[in-house]
């Protein structure tokens, strides 16, 4: 114990390790908000699609050769991101086949690019194993990614705060929070923004197919034990942000990829809170 301590310690005095932990909470913690809207309003499956979407922007971005990958990746996510919101609403439109189409293309068509136009100095099946699966490049997170990541987390929490009586009337009952005067078009295109910025960050955490698991576990975990919508919000935010830094950790002890890692600590979590809830009977 004491050397897996010591070692540690050794680990966390270099900058870009504590930048990943602190980016991987951050996000893992808006992740875990935006995934109660998310979940409750059962659209998880968009947080999977738009990580495909986000995949494809980064493969063409790649290919154009963009110094800053997120100049692409963020506006063509968030297009998407509301464009699904908005389709989601037309019951002569089938949703899930949609965003399971655009998923499946933008990532067989950014494979594709990858392979036809590979980077200069790097592999294909390394390259696309890092995007997919974030195995190496939120150890290489740069301070102004860092920055935003912070700012992000406070603006999520601030909204949260400050809006949280339209969040819950939207998540519930859009029609009747419409009703009640609210723009509810602004707040959805607003949600949709946010949702896909958060996606386009995490992408360096877990990669783009583990993205969903931050979306999905700490929300159906929180579930599990509270009964009331605020407590579902705080509890879903303290357990990402827990299984976040210790499966960073864990990462860092054991050598395993870290998003994996991650992802594996929200599935025992779920696995552990489920007990819970049947001992205690919700």
């Amino acid at each position: 114990m004491h050397e897996m301590l010591d070692t540690l310690a050794y680990y966390f005095t270099f900058p870009f390790v504590r930048n990943a932990l602190i980016v991987g909470v951050l996000v893992s913690l808006c992740a875990a908000l935006l995934g109660v809207v998310l979940v409750l309003r059962r659209l998880s499956f968009i947080g999977d699609g738009l990580s495909h979407v986000a995949f494809g922007a980064m493969a063409v971005a790649t290919v154009m050769g963009l110094s800053n990958n997120m100049l692409l990746i963020l506006p063509v996510t968030i297009i998407c991101s509301i464009a699904l919101m908005q389709r989601q609403r037309n019951k002569q439109v089938q949703g899930d086949a949609k965003i399971a189409m655009l998923s499946v293309g933008s990532l067989a068509a950014g494979y594709i690019l990858f392979n036809r136009f590979p980077p200069k100095g790097g592999n294909v099946s390394g390259d696309v194993c890092t995007t997919l699966f974030g195995s190496t490049s939120i150890l290489t997170l740069s301070q102004n990614e860092v920055w935003l990541s912070l700012i992000l987390s406070i603006a999520v929490c601030l909204i949260y705060i400050v809006f949280y009586n339209i969040i819950f009337s939207l998540t519930f009952d859009e029609e009747f929070a419409a009703s009640q005067g609210i723009n509810t078009k602004a707040y959805n295109v607003f949600i949709a923004t946010i949702i896909a910025t958060v996606i386009s960050l995490a992408m360096n955490l877990v990669g783009s197919l583990l993205i969903s698991a931050l979306l999905v576990f700490p929300v159906v975990s929180a579930m599990r034990v509270c009964k009331s919508f605020r407590g579902v919000v705080i509890c879903s935010a303290v357990f990402s942000a827990v299984c976040a830094a210790g499966g960073i950790v864990i990462s860092i002890l054991l050598g395993t990829p870290v998003g994996a890692t991650i992802v594996a600590s929200d599935a025992i979590g779920f696995a552990l809170f489920s007990l819970i809830g049947r001992l205690k009977g919700i």
